[in-house]
């Protein structure tokens, strides 16, 4: 049997032309076929790349043993069952599904029909995330206590299907499951307490468009996680749209950027105790906030990490080898939608709720 994986791309919209640019040329991975409903987005396949005009005829065809399902989120159960039952391994977009019982409907189905199956949550690669978790693992900041995982754009609006209910749009199902993941799988073995959200529609009719969540972990750490589509500041470069920040008891660390920039801080001595001396600020006297001494703050770089959205699919294909496991597990992202369930609960009610205890 050839080492190369035959694979097909069903549904061809944004994130369905992003995998055929990325895979035409990936080792390991031949993309043998794509298929959409929209007559359209199949004029520019590229050539060599047969077409199909349904998700039945591109599973007809045995040469194809994985499948790629980048179609609008309430499509997915039904096409992975579709998949399964053709024998095709699959790789889902998130997210995988609009709710915890229809993934396990996916789950049973998939192990009925002895089919591998996992998720595309390529942000476990972004480098921002690499970089600030890296931090977390060496701790570097010691006992931390707070991490905030921050997003904001100005356009406003959803786009295409996204800004329908019915069809699985707004920016939790978009953006939020990532967030969520980044978060939850940077302290895999700790348990979520409660979570509280407030979540809005701030100038979409129908969908979120902004949300914050906090998460409370039973080892110590708050976590924050914000986005906003209409998030407005009057700089004309060095857009803030991307941060992290994370606060321990021997410093903190900012990472801003999809590209990081930013430091690990601390200072120079820990303070015992605060001076009696006062400083005198615009916000008039202080002694907790006052400025620091020369030589109080000190600085250093980042972590370097190098990772990119090519790395999901490298794994792929040695998992899909059995040389090591699959990097998104069933199990984790039932947990992330075990979240959201959480979340819009606590949005709907205004209280936090408890998750894990």
């Amino acid at each position: 049997m050839s080492d190369i994986i035959n694979l097909g791309i069903i549904g061809h919209g944004f994130m369905g032309h992003e995998h055929e640019a990325m895979l035409s040329d990936f080792e390991g991975i031949r993309v043998t076929a794509v298929c959409d409903t929209a007559a359209d987005q199949l004029e520019d396949v590229k050539v060599g790349i047969l077409r199909y005009g349904t998700p039945e005829e591109l599973l007809a065809n045995p040469d194809i043993q994985v499948v790629i399902i980048a179609v609008n989120n309430n499509q997915h159960r039904k096409l992975v069952e579709l998949a399964a039952r053709a024998g095709k391994d699959i790789i889902c977009e998130k997210p995988v599904a609009m709710s915890v019982k229809e993934l396990d409907e996916m789950v049973k189905i998939v192990d009925e029909c002895g089919v591998k199956f996992t998720v595309h949550q390529q942000r476990r690669y972004d480098p921002d995330y690499r970089t600030i978790k890296e931090i977390y693992d060496r701790k570097s900041l010691g006992d931390v206590y707070t991490i905030k995982n921050q997003l904001y754009g100005f356009n406003g609006n959803m786009h295409d299907w996204h800004v329908y209910v019915s069809e699985g749009g707004g920016m939790l199902f978009d953006w939020g499951v990532h967030l969520i993941d980044q978060v939850m799988w940077m302290m895999p073995e700790a348990k979520i307490n409660s979570v509280f959200a407030d979540v809005r529609n701030v100038i979409n009719f129908e969908v979120d468009d902004y949300f914050n969540i906090m998460l409370k972990f039973d080892n110590g750490v708050t976590a924050n996680i914000e986005l906003g589509t209409y998030y407005l500041k009057d700089a004309p470069s060095n857009w803030f749209e991307r941060h992290w920040f994370m606060g321990g008891n021997e410093g903190t660390a900012y990472v801003d950027g999809f590209h990081p920039e930013g430091r690990i801080v601390r200072t120079e001595e820990l303070l015992h105790n605060v001076s009696g001396n006062r400083t005198m600020t615009a916000a008039g006297p202080t002694r907790s906030f006052g400025n620091p001494r020369e030589g109080l703050i000190v600085t250093e770089p980042l972590p370097t990490v190098n990772t990119s959205h090519r790395n999901y699919f490298e794994n792929h294909v040695r998992a899909y080898h059995g040389q090591e496991e699959f990097l998104v597990k069933i199990p984790e992202v039932r947990r992330v939608l075990a979240v959201m369930k959480a979340i819009w609960e606590s949005a709907k009610t205004g209280n936090a709720v408890a998750f894990e205890k």
